[in-house]
């Protein structure tokens, strides 16, 4: 088949990746299935959450939906398919991989930092994101507890994503677009949106010990 000797088109371009094939679904095919994808599971937690919850209770439980799936799913594709880039099905999430790898070759090259962080991200940070949706659905206790420790886990990972390749030297995008709109754009959501959760449930989690605290000196 033709399509198995073309080169690749990843940096640097002297990547040992024998035997690739070119994505056979447009860039446009696979950022919008992801997006459908996505938009789907955000309206499915919204709408089965009901009017009880607080506008931005469902907001969060959409949020820990999303990552928890993109964890199990996305992600647990990439540790079991060290080949990805051989498909020649154009099966969906291969497509993915072979695109995002375009913004960075290291998921390609199976870089050990990058393994290592995946294999933590459906281990752990998958199954506990999504045990944070059915936290704040019923409204358990440890629910700002778990939310907080599975943001700082997203924090850490993303700054050792970002450090890790700043230290060898930055040059893993095919180009400009790619670095900026998959590296850096992207990535992003894992650092703005983490932050924001857990100086909220540091407030909350504050809160609650003064609370707790006050009950206890009035008691005296």
């Amino acid at each position: 088949m033709e399509a198995t000797r073309s080169p690749h088109p990843y940096v640097p371009r002297d990547l040992k990746l024998p035997g690739y094939v070119p994505n056979l679904l447009s860039q446009l095919s696979i950022l919008g299935i992801y997006g459908i994808a996505s938009v789907l599971v955000a309206a499915f937690i919204w709408f089965i959450s009901g009017m009880p919850f607080p506008l931005l209770d469902k907001v969060l439980m959409c949020w820990w939906a999303f990552t928890g799936l993109t964890h199990m799913i996305l992600e647990s594709y990439y540790l079991f398919s060290p080949e990805f880039y051989k498909d020649e099905s154009a099966f969906y999430l291969s497509e993915v991989w072979k695109e995002y790898s375009k913004g960075d070759s290291r998921y390609a090259g199976r870089d050990s930092v990058i393994v290592t962080l995946e294999i933590l991200a459906v281990v752990l940070v998958g199954p506990a994101s999504l045990l944070a949706v059915y936290a704040i659905a019923k409204g358990k206790l440890y629910s700002y507890i778990l939310q907080f420790a599975v943001s700082l886990i997203h924090l850490c990972g993303t700054a050792v994503y970002f450090i890790t390749a700043l230290l060898e030297g930055d040059d893993f995008a095919a180009s400009p677009f790619y670095y900026y709109f998959y590296f850096v754009v992207i990535n992003s959501f894992w650092i703005v949106i983490p932050t924001a959760i857990c100086i909220r449930c540091w407030k909350k989690i504050c809160a609650a010990f003064n609370n707790q605290g006050q009950k206890k000196v009035k008691s005296r």
